[in-house]
């Protein structure tokens, strides 16, 4: 599959959306408690529909996604997988009191996966567990949702849609605004020619985070199995200012800000602008703010350039800071496509197209997608129902950040075969190193 999405086709899968949207999925997106009658109807869901998931790192995102799927009809969330006990324990608490389910508390993925009442595996740990753990889940015979970026490099990338394929299991990534009714509406009218030609979008995140400091190595608490913890990583000292969030600005477990935030833009415009591997990605920027221990850029902006230079090529931009808010049209996030007709913005409240003369034609509010898209990946299991974002997608559009961060990291250009989705033969052997990595003995990722 790749990321051009035939008008028959895109209009199919807004239709899947709309009919996996179960009663309590609508509710939950208002934040509402179900009716009697719905609740006795997610309790009457058949035994061989109902889905027992687990959800693997809940220290924030997953201990979202817990409590989302337990709003799913007919969804158990039965373990919770954590290396941090006390994180563990706070997930398992809220399911009890908000949603009523009692989940079991296992620390060990390992343990998790060969439960065979396990259906499906929620994967919200950090990001050089994505690959490993989705490949032992379908090696498992488990399903996957697994948090967006899709891998750590690109080779876990082509693991992951091998194991999906040989295994026939259904994984989804969490880039959940595919599923947004209204983002796949704006999509759809601009493919509809609404605003002309388009032959360039871009996409940027400002925020203000905090710095880091400068960590100390000392033990590990108690309650966290480190050595679990960093898994298939290469092992390093424990340090106090890199668990439980800031790990994603060092590279050898994150992806930095072009993998956390940079692929939910990157992966609308892919989609939108119907376009799969670049040729060519340039990338620039640095740690223009901060003296701490952060190895990834705060300021990063990266150029991919697809399709043969000329009246077929197009454009992709991506720009990030973390020490300032005012981003494009003064949004802190957001994705904007450019036509010779119009122009479509899409940030997180909603969307508007504005014609060359920059008079607004149209305004939407819009919903992040996120119960429309955990529908659709229970509906993929229990009937087949085509995914939003299937793994191939998620790593089309996830190989973007990864071709951004090794351009920024060997200061050069990465040119690559669009065809094959490999680096060109010319590529340098620093690229070429990034493309991979290295694990930790005992946990090599094979399919």
């Amino acid at each position: 599959m790749t990321g051009s999405i035939p008008r028959r086709d895109f209009l199919l899968g807004s239709l899947a959306v709309a009919g996996g949207v179960n009663v309590l999925g609508r509710r939950a997106a208002a934040d509402e408690a179900p009716t009697s009658a719905e609740a006795a109807a997610w309790r009457r869901c058949s035994a061989n529909d109902r889905l027992a998931i687990a959800v693997m790192g809940t220290n924030g995102r997953g201990h979202a996604l817990a409590l989302a799927f337990a709003k799913q009809e007919g969804v158990d969330v039965a373990t919770i997988c954590d290396v941090d006990s006390e994180v563990a324990a706070r997930t398992t608490a809220a399911l009890s009191s908000e949603r009523g389910q009692q989940p079991k508390q296992e620390g060990d993925i390992r343990r998790v996966l060969d439960d065979p009442a396990i259906d499906a595996l929620v994967i919200a740990a950090p990001d050089h567990w994505h690959a490993p753990a989705t490949v032992l889940a379908c090696q498992a015979g488990k399903h996957v949702y697994v948090e967006k970026p899709a891998c750590h490099n690109p080779r876990e990338g082509e693991l992951m849609v091998a194991a999906a394929e040989k295994y026939d299991r259904r994984v989804q990534l969490g880039t959940q605004r595919r599923s947004s009714p209204e983002v796949r509406q704006a999509i759809e009218r601009m493919q509809a020619g609404e605003l002309g030609r388009v032959r360039m979008a871009r996409s940027w995140i400002a925020s203000i985070r905090p710095s880091i400091g400068h960590g100390r190595e000392v033990d590990p608490p108690a309650r966290l199995n480190y050595d679990l913890w960093q898994g298939p990583a290469p092992r390093e000292p424990y340090r106090d200012n890199v668990i439980h969030y800031h790990w994603h600005w060092f590279w050898t477990w994150g992806t930095g800000e072009l993998g956390n935030n940079g692929i939910h833009g990157l992966d609308l415009c892919r989609l939108a602008m119907q376009v799969d591997c670049p040729r060519e990605v340039v990338c620039g920027g640095g740690r223009l703010f901060f003296d701490d221990d952060q190895q990834t850029p705060d300021t990063e902006l990266a150029t991919f350039c697809f399709g043969e230079r000329g009246s077929d090529e197009r454009l992709i931009h991506w720009e990030h800071r973390t020490w300032h808010r005012h981003g494009g049209r003064g949004r802190d996030w957001g994705v904007e496509f450019y036509g010779d007709q119009g122009t479509l913005t899409l940030d997180s409240a909603g969307w508007e197209i504005l014609d060359r003369d920059g008079k607004q034609t149209a305004q939407v509010k819009i919903s992040n997608g996120e119960p429309e898209h955990l529908a659709n990946f229970c509906a993929a299991i229990r009937s087949g129902t085509p995914l939003q974002a299937p793994i191939d997608a998620g790593v089309s559009s996830t190989l973007l950040c990864h071709l951004g961060n090794i351009a920024y990291r060997t200061s050069s250009t990465v040119n690559l075969d669009p065809a094959t989705k490999q680096l060109a033969d010319t590529s340098s052997s620093e690229q070429k190193s990034l493309w991979s990595r290295e694990y930790a003995p005992g946990w090599e990722v094979k399919v």
